[in-house]
This record gives C-alpha cells, structure tokens and sequence, in this order.
C-alpha cells in the first residue's frame, strides 16, 4: 500500500528542535500551540516552504538558479509531500485599485457578460472589448480621476482652518513648516503683500493668488534674522499652497510629508463619471437595466439574485453561461458568510480574515485535487456562527481529494480537525517540540500541552461581577456604510464588547464613528490614532446628529492591526522606542567614544556604521520576475545588518546585532539594568511577546502580533486623564493561553480608571466582559442594528441576536435561548 503521510524528519526552521513529525494526507490537520510556539514554522516555515521549493526546481533552470538566494527550509527530509497552496492572513500592499472583484476575479467575468451580452445603446455598431469596461485599463478609465471615482481638491477652507491669523502667524497652514514655510512668507512680503494684516481682512482676489495661483514669480528677499546672522538677500520663487499640497501629495518620497498635506485635501466624487470610475461609452452598456457600476455595488448575495433567472436557462448562449459561472463562485463566498461584500468593495479596506476567505472561496472553484492547502487561522474574524460554514467548506475541499493543514487557535474548529498537531510547550526558544501529534482525543495524554486545558474544558469559567459605568458616551444618529441612523450608547470606566457576524457593522460603529466623533471632540493632535482603514487616502467620513458625554474622555487610543511597517527594516525595537537606549549604550563604551562613535553609528537606517549592501535592511529583494517576489538574507552582512567596523564595537561582550537578535525574554534580563529599555520589554513581555526577537523583521510579524507591540508602545506611556482604547478584534493570532494575558492587561486599563471598546468574536473574552453590544442581526444591508445591548447574561437570553446562543453556550447555559 502506498505510504498516505506526509513525514518530516530533522525540522529545525526558526525555533524546531530537529523535529520528527508524521501527518496524514487527505485529513484535516491542526498546528496549535501558544503564539510562538513554533507551529507556524512548521505548518509554513517547513511544510509549505519545501513544496514551493520542490517546485521552482522542477520548473525551469532559471528558476532553480534563484532557488539558492530564496533559500531552503532546515530539514533533514521531508516524504510523501503533495504540491500546496499557501492562504496567509498577511495582507498585501493595500491600493485602492485592488477589490473583491479584483481578488476573486469574478470583476473579469462581470466585464465579459457586458461585453458580450450587455444591452448596448440604440445606434452602436460596435461592441466593447472587456478591458473597456474596467477602471483599471486606459481603454475604460474615466479620463478625469483616471479610474480612481474620487478627484483630490483643496478649497479654502481646507487651506486655511484659522482666518483670524495673519499670513506671518501661519494663516496658510498647509504650507511646510521651519524655513521653507518662512522663506514663502518673505517672498509674499518681497512681492508687496500684507502678511500682518489677518487673513478675513485681505481682499479676496488677494487670498485666491496667495493660494490658487499657478504663476512662479521670482523675487529678491531681503530676509530679517536675528541680530548677528548673516543678512545675505537671495532670489526667491514662489510656490502657492495649493500647487504645493498637490505636487507634494503626487511626487513626494516621504510618507509623512504624504500624510501631512492630505489633511489638507478634500477627496470628492469625479465631477465626469459622479464616482463611478468609467467612461461614459461603458456606463452606457446595461445588463437587466443596471450598468456595471451598479452591478460592482450590489452586495454579492443580491448580484447572484439578479443573475439566477439568466442563469436557469437551458441554451448555452453566452449570457447563461457566464451567469451560471457567476452565480457559482458567488454561492461559495455567500457560503463563506461574504454576501454582504460588493465586487467594487476596496481591498484594504477587508479584514486579514475576510481576504483569506475570498481567496479559499476562489481555490474551492479551482476544482484542485491531491493538493496541501496550508491556511493560517482562517477563522480568524469569524463570528462562530460563520464558522459554521467554513467548517462546510474545508469539508469539501477535503472530500475532493486534498489535504488541509490549519494553523487555529479556534479550540471549536481544532475539536473537528481529523488529527491535531501540537507544538510547544512554550514560545521562542521554550517550544519547537512537537507535543503530540495523533487524533485529537489523544491529546488529553500530552503532558506539558498549553492546548489541552482549552481543548478539553468542561467547566465554564467562572462569571465575574460586572462593573458599574462611571458615565457614559451616546452618539445619535451614526450614519456610515451600513450604519444608517443608529443611536449607540457605551458606558465610561467598564470594559465594552462589541460583537456580530461578519459585516454587520461592528468596526465601522467602534473604529470609525466612535473614534472620529471623539477625535473630533478632542480637537487635532489631542488624539493618538492610526490613518483610516484603507490607508489610500481620504475617506467617507462619518456622521452623526449628535453626542452626549464625550467631555468625560481626555484620550483616544486605537489599536489596530495594520503592521507596524512594510519592510524588513522596521522591526519592535524601533517602534517602541527601546533602540534608542541600545544604541546608546553602545555609544558609551570605551571603545565607541575612542573611536568617536555616537549612537547615530549603531543605527541601521542611516550611512556610516551600517551594511551599504543592504542599507540596513538585513535583506535584499529578491524578484521572481514570473513569481511573487521575496526577501532573502544580505550576502555580505548576512543579516547581521551592520558593517564589521561596528560589530566590533561588543557591550558586556555581545554586538548590536547579538542584541536585536535576541529574544524579549533574553533582552530582558541582558538589559534588565538600563531602565529606558527595560520597561519596554517589560511591556511587551506583559503582553505575551517575550518570544519575538528585538529585531524581527515587520514583514514577519502577524497582524495580531502587530495590534499587541502598538499596544505595548502605548502601555509603557504614562498615562493621565480618562482614556479610550478601541481595539479591533485584539485575539486574532492568539491562542487561548495568550488571550488570558493580553485581557489580565486590558482589564487592568480598565481598574486603572479607563475605559476598553473591543470589537470582538472570541465568547471567552464577551463572556468576561462588563457590557456587550450585538450588531446585526446579519451583514451587510441586514446589519447596522443593535440587536441587544447589557451585561453578557441579559445578551445571552436576548431573542433574535445570533450572538446569544453561542454566549451562553459559553457561560455554561446551552438551553438558555
């Protein structure tokens, strides 16, 4: 009989111990263990990572040539091992060019059916290629916001918020600041305007010039400086506001400049297409009377709808055909629990979860068999009422004939797995054994299983006393996506979660209106919070016909899970800060000062004591013209990300690389003298990050693991007044054991005086909290309601909220709804 497991032998990716693992194909397997544990190196770093190589070898000789730069996982030898498909959370580069349509590519066969069967205008003789029809092409991008819908412009008001300054007092806010924003001053006095005089009282011909002009007038500035300054005259030219926020947005390298004079900007639909990207000649084609505009913004569940009488018909016409496709890959999505989602629904703007979804929805309808699916927690984001169905689709990926090897923390999905994999017993250098690796039920056997307690819980755990409000803030009206009029209560100084199915509305509600009426309340530069969700630009903002009690909040926090940074050189120990006091140290040996090293020599993002190879980065990009690209190690530094000049510069006998090399844990106690870095790691420790390196690479970091490192940046500040924290869905990525931390420090905001809004799915963490709010009662169009509101009892036995039942399952009451 044929061998049917897949066998490794010596792994020893990342932190593995030589494992020695057999796991059965044609099976549902589940990787767990406790963040860090090693199951991801495992499952991806060592399974996956040996597929892809076996196939770039067997492509081409070119593609074996690059096979040495990628590198190979650590592993003695791996048998039985099918071809396998990677579904990541990690997301891509967000661009507001790439949708659901895009992801899935169901927009390329919507824009065949209008092409070949939409109903084209009386009198056209020709019929539209399909590129025509999208706004990615030149052939179908409107030509005014090139495809975008959205046109950038600067007004007025959104040039100069204050009209009570003068222009010397910094009126035009949206110039740049330091001298360049002082030498536009002197050449508007140079050219004969008053710069004293405040901005309402100038003329208005003069304040539209001063802003709007396209002219570049050169002038002799005679400058005034301090007294003892060099008073040299040099030629000026002047630039108005708006042409620089505009070339500033277009050209500029700098993301924060970029940032900046967004503020500055209003985004308003295209005055051309009203927003709908296309040329004219395209929106002009019609299928059942609604343009392909109309058909990208319909909810898929509604799309498949209008689809399914043209689908039903028995001829093979074009129209049925592509419809009968349609209508069958949207049935999987609509499975999935993504119906609510449109075709033209931005990608950055998915959770990590909902973008694995699309794409398993997408290798379900690829009609693969024999093949490895490797997925990273693709519950991730899930109400477990989705879960449900996502359980009905891995079952049939599995039944037509592939494997499934599932990285989860969901214990409800790792209990249906056929075979359960468990490495630990702990993170970093503690875990990288393989616990167990059996049917699931044997598990209750592995000694030393962080998994086990979860797995095989009988008991409920014990319900807490909720806390009483010290207030509360109200907001009236909330209209957004599909918000539509709502009126959302959430009380001050307890712990609030916000709960739901899939698009029902919760982020939108927590991150988005809350956090924007409160930022508005606390004025600009009073609040700490991430850029919108798309990160493209700006955005449909909210809106509300009022709040009360939002005076009680000194604060906004919101942690989000969006990486802390795009490339290997941004790294944990940058962005909470603890670097700086390393580099210092390492500054103020012996041996630095002899040589006259200052810290800026121990930095690896600029010239002088870092490798040139890379720039610091560690890594180089490696393109696979035909293929995703990569990072590989540096040739020259090997990763060590320094030239050898600096590494011979040694603090109690380790080098700055030996210290971003190690662990949190081992920072820690190396470091436990220097108090700058010591409370960083402190903090990042109470969050359960001991295990990741100092220097790990960003890339490399989930998006829970990301949400928890700005959550330790933030813990180590010290705090006053009242304080927010929204927090969107901080669980992701963690398994059970890592949950009790991270809720013992959120919860510890909360004794401290303040005040946590989680939106969440994990029922131990809504379970425990002191109030709950259940949107729904579904998604999309069927959401944006408040289904319950109160304590976890009262929403457990709440009728019509599909939260209930799985809330009190989970508080030991099955037939309590």
């Amino acid at each position: 009989m044929a061998d049917s497991y897949v066998r490794v032998r010596g792994a020893r990716e990342h932190n593995l111990r030589s494992c020695d693992v057999d796991i059965p194909r044609d099976a549902l397997v589940a990787f767990t263990g406790v963040s860090g544990s090693g199951k991801s190196s495992l499952a991806f770093g060592t399974l996956y990572a040996e597929a892809q190589r076996r196939y770039f070898e067997s492509v081409a000789p070119y593609a074996r040539r690059l096979i040495h730069q990628v590198g190979a996982p650590k592993v003695e030898d791996i048998t039985g091992l099918p071809p396998a498909v990677a579904l990541e959370q990690r997301r891509s580069a967000p661009t507001s060019r790439s949708s659901v349509g895009t992801v899935t590519t169901l927009s390329n066969t919507l824009r065949m059916l209008l092409s070949r069967a939409g109903t084209y205008p009386e009198g056209t003789t020709e019929r539209l290629d399909s590129d025509a029809f999208s706004p990615n092409t030149a052939a179908g991008a409107c030509p005014e916001c090139h495809g975008l819908g959205t046109v950038h412009r600067v007004t007025e008001d959104s040039l100069v918020p204050d009209p009570a300054l003068s222009v010397r007092e910094g009126a035009v806010a949206a110039w740049p600041g330091a001298w360049q924003g002082k030498n536009l001053r002197d050449i508007l006095a140079a050219l004969g305007h008053d710069i004293d005089r405040p901005w309402r009282d100038l003329p208005q011909a003069d304040r539209d010039w001063i802003l709007f002009t396209d002219e570049e007038p050169v002038v002799t500035v005679h400058p005034v400086r301090e007294a003892g300054r060099i008073q040299r005259p040099y030629k000026g030219r002047y630039m108005s506001a708006k042409r620089y926020v505009l070339h500033t947005f277009a050209d500029s390298k700098s993301e924060a400049l970029r940032k900046r004079v967004q503020g500055f900007m209003t985004a308003e639909p295209c005055p051309v297409c009203g927003g709908r990207r296309l040329r004219p000649e395209a929106l002009a084609v019609t299928f059942e009377g609604r343009d392909i505009a109309t058909l990208a913004g319909m909810p898929l569940g509604a799309l498949a709808e209008l689809l399914r009488p043209t689908a039903a018909r028995a001829d093979d016409e074009v129209a049925p055909t592509l419809a009968r496709d349609l209508v069958a890959r949207i049935e999987v999505l609509t499975e999935l629990g993504l119906g609510y989602l449109s075709m033209d629904r931005p990608s950055p703007t998915l959770s990590a979860g909902e973008l694995q979804r699309l794409r398993l929805a997408t290798q379900l309808r690829s009609g693969l068999f024999g093949v490895v699916y490797v997925l990273d927690e693709p519950s991730a984001g899930l109400h477990p009422a989705d879960t449900e169905s996502l359980l009905t689709v891995l079952g049939r990926l599995k039944e037509a004939g592939n494997s499934l090897f599932v990285v989860e923390h969901d214990m409800d999905v790792v209990r249906r797995a056929d075979w359960i994999v468990d490495v630990g017993p702990r993170a970093g250098e503690h875990g990288g054994q393989v616990l167990h690796s059996g049917p699931v039920a044997a598990l209750a056997d592995a000694e030393g299983s962080a998994t086990r307690r979860y797995l095989f819980a009988t008991e409920p755990p014990a319900a807490r006393t909720p806390r009483s409000p010290s207030g509360a803030v109200t907001l009236y009206g909330a209209t957004l996506h599909n918000l539509r009029g709502l009126d959302a209560t959430f009380p001050l100084g307890v712990f609030t979660a916000v709960t739901g199915v899939s698009g029902s509305g919760k982020s939108t509600l927590v991150t988005r209106v809350l956090a924007e009426a409160v930022r508005d309340h606390l004025g600009a530069g009073r609040s700490e919070t991430d850029e919108d969700a798309a990160g493209t630009g700006p955005t449909a903002r909210p809106q509300i016909d009022g709040a009360e009690g939002l005076a009680a909040v000194d604060r906004l926090v919101r942690v989000d899970q969006k990486p802390i940074g795009r490339t290997p050189r941004s790294n944990l120990a940058t962005y909470t800060g603890l670097f700086d006091a390393v580099r210092k140290v390492f500054a103020a040996t012996d041996e630095a000062r002899a040589r006259g090293y200052t810290a800026g020599r121990f930095s690896f993002n600029v010239a002088g004591g870092r490798c040139e190879t890379c720039q610091g980065e560690g890594f180089v990009a490696v393109e696979l013209l035909f293929l995703p690209g990569t990072y590989a190690p540096c040739t020259d530094c090997h990763g060590a990300r320094y030239n050898p000049e600096t590494l011979q510069i040694t603090y109690r006998g380790r080098t700055v690389a030996d210290v971003l090399a190690m662990t949190v844990d081992d920072a820690a106690t190396f470091l436990a003298d220097l108090p700058a870095a010591a409370r960083s790691l402190r903090t990042l420790q109470d969050v359960g990050l001991g295990y990741l390196r100092l220097g790990q690479p960003a890339t490399e970091l989930s998006g829970g693991e990301a949400q928890r490192i700005k959550l330790a940046a933030e813990l180590q500040r010290t705090r006053r007044g009242h304080t927010l924290y929204l927090l969107d869905e901080p669980t992701t990525g963690l398994h059970p054991a890592d949950t009790e931390v991270l809720m013992r420090q959120l919860h510890g905001l909360v004794d401290a005086g303040h005040t946590v809004v989680v939106v969440e799915h994990d029922m131990g963490v809504v379970a425990g909290a002191d109030h709950v709010i259940d949107l729904g009662p579904g998604g999309g169009a069927d959401g944006g309601r408040i289904v319950a509101a109160g304590t976890p009892a009262e929403v457990a036995a709440a009728p019509g909220s599909r939260t209930a039942r799985y809330l009190a399952r989970r508080r030991g009451q099955p037939d309590a709804v």
